[in-house]
This record gives C-alpha cells, structure tokens and sequence, in this order.
C-alpha cells in the first residue's frame, strides 16, 4: 500500500457499458447544449438584428458606450446620433443596445 495513493478496489461483477449507451449520451449532452446555449443565443441575435433594422431618423436610442442620444441621420451600417444640441457622433447601427420611448430624452 502506497502511502499517498490508496488502492481502489472494484465492484464485484461490474456490468460493461453497452455501445449504444454511450451513443445515448453524446445525443443527450449534444441536445442539452443546443437548448440550453446555441439557441438562446441565436433567438438574441435575431431580435437584435430586427432592432438594428428597424432604427430610423427621430428614435432614441442608447448604444453601446452607454450613451443615450437620438437618431438624425442614417447612412447605410453608419447612424449620426445627436447627444446634444450641436454635439453629434457617427456610430455603427449594431452597437445599438435599445430604442428607448419617445420623449425619454426630454424627461432627463
């Protein structure tokens, strides 16, 4: 006996592991990851594309930066978004976090 490692001993009359079984398993974890991460993923990226498509001139969005500020020109993947009066910046439309409802900007 070995002073750090025990010996382990098997179970008498131990079953072996049928092929299908393990094939069983792999099916199982392969499923378990497509609900529980490939999916959720896939359904944000839709919805964010959708919102991404949706922006127009007069929305209130905030972006990515964490800045809020509202939409007044929209060129191509590019947005020219007023954060205040005179002060504009160019952003890529998907940094686009979430529209926010009109006038919010006004309530601030």
């Amino acid at each position: 006996m070995s002073l750090f490692i025990s010996t382990a001993h098997a179970a008498g009359g131990a079953q072996a592991q049928s092929p299908y079984m393990s094939i069983i398993m792999i099916v199982v974890m392969i499923a378990i990851f497509y609900f529980l991460l490939i999916r959720p993923q896939s359904k944000r990226m839709k919805e964010h594309r959708a919102l991404v498509e949706s922006l127009s001139e007069g929305s209130e969005v905030v972006f990515a930066g964490g800045l809020m500020g509202r939409i007044i020109k929209i060129e191509g993947d590019y947005a020219v978004i007023e954060l205040s009066r005179g002060n504009e910046v160019k952003i890529q439309r998907s940094s686009v976090i979430s529209v926010l409802p009109e006038g919010t900007l006004n309530n601030l």
